[in-house]
């Protein structure tokens, strides 16, 4: 079956680097062309060179390119006191060996597209700065994206504020360009990822693999114990379960059998209090047509399953590279 071609612009951060170990260990399905880097979890310098450490640390041979520096009308919140100052946590990775692209990204993702001769599908695990940026400069692309599957947004509730999921919060902006762009878009909110945890148990099976790289991702994925408790809104059994909330965008394009979702019309606050807050119309009181299909429903134990067995894939390849 050919492996279906993707790009993917993420924030690494933690959840990141769990989303990019599964996608890599997929390169037998999943043609990873372009990487781009997105400011959110932490600054663009940070999250560009932790997507050029871990890459090169698990041998990934793709373009990465530096995005933009801010989202579009607000300025930027990160949260570090989630995934520590470098982002990390306290893990760290020999310098990296893949190099700054000479693109910027905007332009690198244009060209990508472009040159592709089939229909490219976008993931996206942070702000959708880069994104949306991408659509209002060269809507001449659109017809050449297959989809954007994108962790974030929420349905009920929050993580940032009662009603905004961090990424939505970051830049709302863009997120009503991208829903207003006529693109497919595949929303991995919160109502889903906080159904993809992994329990403190089945995490013990990340470590049990007993390589290097699985002790670094045991650590980076535990980091979160420490923190979590300290923020406003973290739900029941907190100090007990993992949440991999990136893993989810790749975890649908390989399995989406997996996931329930519903085609909805979705639009995003963009002032106030309900800055970034994601309005999902379930029942379609507003009567106007669907533009995200939205999930919130996962097979948690299946979900588990694959990103263990994603793990011990790229512990093989560290191992023995």
């Amino acid at each position: 079956m050919a492996r279906l071609p993707i790009m993917i612009d993420t924030d690494p951060g933690i959840d990141d680097a769990m989303m990019l170990t599964l996608a890599f260990a997929h390169d037998d399905a999943l043609d990873v062309r372009l990487v781009t880097t997105c400011s959110g979890n932490i600054s663009q310098d940070k999250t560009n060179y932790n997507a050029r450490t871990f890459l090169s640390y698990i041998g990934a041979q793709v373009e990465v390119a530096r995005g933009l520096e801010q989202p579009m009308f607000r300025e930027l919140e990160m949260a570090e006191e989630i995934h520590g100052e470098s982002g990390f946590g306290n893990v760290e990775f020999p310098p990296p060996t893949l190099p700054v692209s000479e693109r910027p990204a905007i332009a690198a993702m244009r060209e990508t597209l472009l040159a592709s001769e089939e229909k490219m599908t976008l993931v996206a695990t942070g702000p959708l700065t880069n994104v949306a940026a991408l659509l209002l400069a060269h809507p001449e692309v659109k017809p050449k994206i297959e989809r954007i599957s994108w962790m974030g947004g929420a349905a009920v509730g929050g993580n940032m504020s009662p009603s905004a999921e961090f990424n939505a919060y970051v830049d709302p902006h863009a997120v009503e360009i991208v829903f207003r762009s006529n693109v497919p878009v595949v929303m991995s909110g919160l109502d889903v990822t906080h159904k993809a945890f992994v329990t403190l148990e089945e995490a013990q099976g990340i470590l049990a693999i007993g390589t290097e790289f699985a002790e670094k991702a045991y650590s980076l994925v535990t980091h979160y114990l420490d923190v979590i408790k300290r923020t406003p809104f973290h739900e029941e059994n907190y100090d007990q379960v993992l949440h991999f909330h990136d893993v989810c965008a790749v975890m649908y394009l390989l399995k989406p059998e997996l996931f329930e979702g519903q085609d909805c019309f979705v639009e995003a606050s963009l002032e106030g209090i309900t800055a970034g807050a994601t309005v999902v119309d379930f029942t379609n009181r507003t009567g106007e047509k669907p533009n995200v299909h939205v999930l919130h429903s996962v097979d948690r134990e299946a979900f588990v399953a694959e990103f263990v067995k994603a793990v011990k894939v790229i512990s093989d390849r560290v191992e023995f590279r």
